[in-house]
């Protein structure tokens, strides 16, 4: 399991305008994965869509 820092929170935070603990989870349900963390968010329907 990846150790999730703040660090990498915050950057989640900056990419989706999401919460802090929507966040948290996301990384967590993605062993710390930026990428399937944004998805995770937007399938939830917290993150917005990336404009075309």
């Amino acid at each position: 399991m990846a150790e999730i820092t703040a660090a990498l929170v915050g950057q989640l935070r900056r990419m989706t305008n999401a919460g802090l603990m929507d966040c948290k989870k996301a990384l967590t349900a993605t062993n710390g994965d930026l990428d399937a963390a944004v998805d995770e968010l937007r399938k939830k329907g917290v993150a917005p869509a990336a404009k075309k």
